[in-house]
């Protein structure tokens, strides 16, 4: 089976299944939902692509095992950025650009996190970056243990076994896998609309909140 380039090579999904199987797949579900450098993972398409996989017989591994697995390294993952964030507290705001760090990225999970609040570890799952900054930043508010262990499992448990659930079913479906291509496509799109929603709103926010010049009365009155 081949897919479209969505991007570089090995990020393609197929190829990263392919090249590093089962293990690999947990590695990058681990990584992206908790350590800032996994940001730019395909989490989405990956997990699609694992139940669509499976329901063609490409991987062998049982589907609510490979569902189970993918939910314990998508918990995981938040639980480690969860620690990470409250180890390091409020210095990741002065924590300088890098090759695999952006302050923008940061700024952006804490209006998330602030504007939903507790929940914002259920909904961030299904938005690519923001997913991956957000336990961060539940452990740098000092979010209680007990509130972001809930929501984190709840989350996980949606997002891991929820989309590889939806591959799986779609994956049934001939026209599907004869498109496969058009469906990594469309997850793409899909991930990337709440990030394109969000500017919007924050560019009109922006929009509306410039200064409208007032006359100056002396002027007018010279006039």
């Amino acid at each position: 089976m081949t897919t479209l380039a969505l991007g570089p090579s090995w990020l393609d999904p197929n190829f990263l299944l392919n090249e590093f199987g089962i293990y690999g797949l947990l590695i990058i579900v681990f990584a992206e939902s908790g350590l800032f450098f996994g940001f730019f993972l395909p989490g989405d398409s990956l997990l699609f692509t694992t139940g669509l996989l499976v329901t063609t017989g490409t991987l062998t591994m049982d589907l609510w095992l490979i569902c189970t697995l993918i939910c314990i390294a998508a918990i995981a993952g938040d639980q480690v950025g969860y620690l990470f964030g409250k180890k390091v507290g409020p210095a990741l705001f002065n924590r300088p650009d890098s090759r695999f760090f952006k302050q923008e990225n940061v700024l952006k999970a804490h209006e998330f996190f602030e504007k939903h609040g507790p929940k914002s570890l259920v909904l961030a799952r299904f938005v690519p970056i923001v997913r991956t900054f957000t336990p961060i930043i539940a452990g740098v508010s000092g979010m209680r243990y007990r509130s972001f262990i809930t929501f984190n499992v709840i989350g996980g448990v949606l997002w891991g076994a929820g989309v590889t659930l939806l591959g799986a079913w779609l994956g049934k479906r001939g026209w599907v896998r004869d498109h496969i291509e058009l469906m990594l496509i469309g997850i793409v799109l899909l991930s990337v609309v709440p990030i394109v929603v969000e500017f919007l709103r924050t560019r009109r926010k922006r929009g509306s909140a410039v200064p409208v010049a007032t006359p100056d009365p002396d002027k007018t009155a010279d006039r």
